[in-house]
Parts: C-alpha cells; structure tokens; sequence
C-alpha cells in the first residue's frame, strides 16, 4: 500500500468514518496536554488523569491537541501508561454520542458548542484594528443615505 492511500484510511479510522458505540472496555477522555514521544495527559469524566499513548498507525498522520476528545481502550500491561487511543473524536461524533445519551455530563460544560468559525485559527500576534465613528453632524446624514463620511475612508 502506498504512503498516500495508508494516510487516507488511517484519517477515516481516526478521524470516526463510521459511526459505532464505544465497547465495554472503552471511555471518553479530554486531552489535557502533550508529553511527548506520543504520550498524552488525559482527564476522565470522574477526574482522574494519566497517560495515553498514541498507536504507531496513527503517528505522523494524526495530532491530538489540548482539549480535543477522544475514545481510549486500557493496555494490561500499563503503568504510567494506562491506555491506548483508538479514535478522535470531532464535532459529528461527539453530536451522534451526544444524541444516544452516551456523552459524559461531566464534559457538557466544558466544550460548548461553537459556530461555523469557531474552528478557524485566529492569529492572537496582531492587534485587533479598532474603528471609531465620529461624533460630528457630517457623519450623522451621510450614514442616514448609507454613503461613510470622508473622515472614516
């Protein structure tokens, strides 16, 4: 298989191509910050926090930020490392969980939903360009027409 058609089916996988109800053995889970070498901090519903790790398929093709959710299944064997994350979760997978009444109350609050451009990035580095409208009797009936003032252009 190609490097090209291996990304695309690990994106499907991860990223939730098909809808399905978390086993038994599986939770939902907050991405709290990065470790490193693949390892996640995560925070369960009941507030406990400890290490996941990223699967080899999903490395150098997927990235799980802080606050992003997803779906982890324990590792026996796992000390420090207590799970193994097998889907991220976005905005139509936590909608369907959201809707069979599957989704933790306890992260309800925390991720409210946002609008179409709540996903956009905003670059914080600039400063936000401010405008102010003049208080003079020249601004007044010239936005009455709809035509801006010679001091606003």
């Amino acid at each position: 298989m190609s490097k090209v058609n291996k990304r695309k089916h690990v994106m499907n996988e991860a990223l939730w191509d098909d809808y399905e109800l978390p086993k038994e053995n599986q939770s939902i889970v907050k991405v709290v910050k990065s470790k490193g070498n693949n390892l996640h901090e995560i925070s369960t519903p009941a507030g406990e926090e400890y290490l996941v790790s990223m699967p080899t398929k999903f490395r150098k093709n997927i990235w799980v930020k802080r606050g992003d959710y997803i779906l982890v299944e324990p590792i026996p064997e796992g000390d420090k490392v207590k799970a193994e994350i097998v889907k991220i979760m976005n905005k139509d997978s936590i909608k369907y969980y959201k809707e069979n009444n599957l989704w933790p109350k306890e992260f309800e609050d925390s991720k409210k939903e946002t609008s179409e451009d709540g996903d956009i990035f905003v670059n914080t580095n600039r400063k936000p360009v401010l405008t102010y409208e003049s208080d003079s009797d020249d601004s007044d009936t010239n936005s009455d027409s709809g035509e801006e003032s010679d001091q606003n252009k």
